[in-house]
């Protein structure tokens, strides 16, 4: 995680990107990057929840269908969790990077 630390009215919080974010938190410019879900042995960018849960069940997570509102996923040798929303085009970062750290070096997020 890389940025600036800012202080301002109290608060801390970290800015990603200074050159796109003026101080007031507003954005600057009308470009905004978008990150993607990445496989790193295929180079493959992740555009659906098929192609994410066939690369999770080649490394050993099942799908729980206990949540209709979730998708998730569960690794019987670990306690890890992973639950998404339904709707892949409510994929956050925090989803992505929830996947890259319960799957080290298989995943990573990159800017689009």
């Amino acid at each position: 995680m890389s940025g600036v630390w800012l202080f301002e009215n109290g608060v801390v919080r970290l800015v990603e990107n200074p050159g796109a974010e003026s101080y007031d938190g507003s954005r600057q410019g009308s470009q905004r990057r978008r990150k993607v879900l990445v496989h790193t042995a295929s180079n493959e960018v992740i555009t659906s929840y098929s192609a994410l849960e066939q690369k999770l069940s080649s490394l050993g997570w099942e799908r729980y269908y206990d949540d209709p509102d979730l998708l998730q996923f569960h690794k019987r040798s670990t306690v890890h969790l992973i639950s998404l929303p339904k709707d892949f085009n409510k994929l956050k970062s925090m989803h992505m990077y929830d996947i890259v750290v319960k799957n080290r070096n298989v995943f990573e997020v990159r800017d689009m």
